[in-house]
């Protein structure tokens, strides 16, 4: 069994997509898409930057969602592999799961780069600047951040936010208790703990406002029915069912991405292959998750070419 996995946030850089679009029309036809769809021309700040502006939350989530439906067209298009024929489930990684869903057919391009801007508006605005943050737990294991995020709260937010893989965690929250988490981490056993260059406290209860923004557009633009199953962040299970993913996708903004748990779940279905376009993030949390399985992510034309030999 195969599954094709796609990337979340920190995986944009600027030249994203280039080379693709410079080789396929039909990458290039992806990112003229996004840019109609947002009135934006977002293709241009992929390719040229400035990186700042390609770091904003609005223009980073769909950034990386078209590029790795463009990696997927090209894969598509240009070597003939269909996702419903080669694949058996997906998955993706907070923004990633609104790309596996646009890669199965629950949402069109349009809607998914849409609905992505107004979910990196909405989570930006949900905290003002300067009073959330993000640290990455390094040699840490979930009970052990478990443990320090409960010490470190002392009557603020601080909470999991991402259970990448069995060596580290992000917490998020209060600036001070995640500044005060860091300061503790060697008391609880953990190697290092790293604040991020994050602009809000994504994946934690400060972003209810968002979840709210979000429960609204949905309301507008429900998800569709889908081709492939999609393992759910929150539930790090597989979902069939459009009415149950859509309660999903909201209450997302404000919970665990439980990615190391979907890794596992994917693994005790039969999963022996994880294929991931558009970046080589989740590779390499895959593979500490489980070191017996095989692990392919493709980024350039040299990768899917090479991706398509492979599973042809």
């Amino acid at each position: 069994m195969r599954a094709f996995i796609f990337p979340g946030q920190g995986s944009q850089k600027v030249g994203m997509g280039s080379d693709l679009a410079d080789a396929s029309s039909a990458a290039r036809e992806v990112f003229e898409e996004v840019d109609e769809a947002l009135s934006q021309t977002l293709s241009s700040i992929m390719r040229d930057g400035p990186e700042a502006d390609l770091t904003l939350t609005e223009n980073a989530q769909p950034a990386i969602m078209a590029n790795a439906i463009a990696t997927l067209r090209v894969l598509e298009h240009e070597f003939g592999i269909s996702l419903a024929d080669k694949g058996d489930c997906v998955a993706g990684h907070s923004l990633g799961e609104y790309t596996a869903l646009r890669a199965v057919g629950a949402f069109s391009l349009a809607d998914t780069a849409r609905l992505l801007k107004l979910r990196g508006q909405a989570m930006q605005a949900a905290v003002p600047v300067g009073e959330g943050a993000m640290a990455a737990l390094l040699g840490a294991d979930i009970d052990k951040a478990s443990a320090l995020a409960e010490a470190a709260a002392q009557g603020e937010v601080c909470e999991i936010a991402n259970d990448n893989d069995p060596t580290q965690v992000v917490i998020s929250g209060h600036r001070g208790a995640i500044e005060r988490a860091v300061g503790m981490v060697k008391d609880h056993g953990i190697k290092r703990g790293v604040l991020l260059p994050v602009s809000a406290p994504f994946h934690c209860s400060l972003m209810q406002p968002a979840a709210d923004a979000m429960a609204e557009a949905f309301a507008d633009t429900p998800p569709h029915s889908f081709t492939l199953p999609v393992y759910a962040n929150v539930t790090a299970a597989q979902v069939h069912d459009a009415v149950e993913e859509r309660a999903l996708l909201v209450q997302q903004v404000t919970s665990r991405v439980r990615w190391r748990e979907s890794v596992l779940a994917m693994r005790a279905a039969g999963v022996e292959h994880f294929v991931e376009l558009g970046g080589k993030v989740l590779g390499p949390m895959v593979g500490r998750i489980d070191r017996e399985v095989a692990v392919t992510s493709a980024v350039t034309m040299d990768d899917l070419e090479a991706l398509a030999k492979e599973i042809n």
